[in-house]
């Protein structure tokens, strides 16, 4: 009985050093946890805001809801008599496009490129158009050596 007794006196003892240990631990634990909890919610809203400015500036670049003829350019911009090259053309907001002179098959894309085959230098006009009835112009020489 005694040897019971000695072993309940010596729990008694540790039991507020353990018990301290114990809060200790569990402190820590929800620590981490914060912690990581609060890291993950600060890198979510920091790539959402990324996401937002990516957004924000493909918006704008992409005419801003207006109709835009991105870019025009001739591959290669000088041909040998006879040859052949390309005109490549992006627009964006438009439901109508057309090359002048007479390029056929053309639409609205945001990245395109027609055959061409012109005799002598020429001056390529593309217009975009939108519902609205709003139109750009945009040029492009092609030089014949």
């Amino acid at each position: 009985m005694s040897e019971t007794r000695s072993a309940v006196d010596s729990i008694r003892k540790i039991l507020p050093y353990t018990s301290v240990a114990c809060v200790l631990a569990v402190l820590y634990v929800a620590y981490v946890f914060y912690a990581r909890w609060d890291e993950h919610h600060r890198a979510a809203e920091a790539a959402a805001e990324r996401e937002a400015e990516i957004a924000r500036k493909n918006f704008e670049l992409n005419g801003a809801g207006q109709l835009k003829v991105t870019f025009i350019y001739a591959n290669p911009p000088a041909i040998p008599r006879g040859g052949q090259g390309q005109i490549c053309y992006g627009v964006v907001n438009a439901t109508k496009v057309k090359i002048e002179p007479g390029v056929e098959h053309v639409w609205p894309s945001l990245s395109k490129c027609v055959d061409i085959q012109p005799k002598v230098t020429t001056k390529y006009t593309l217009t975009a158009e939108d519902d609205a009835g709003h139109a750009v112009t945009n040029t492009v020489d092609v030089t014949v050596r």
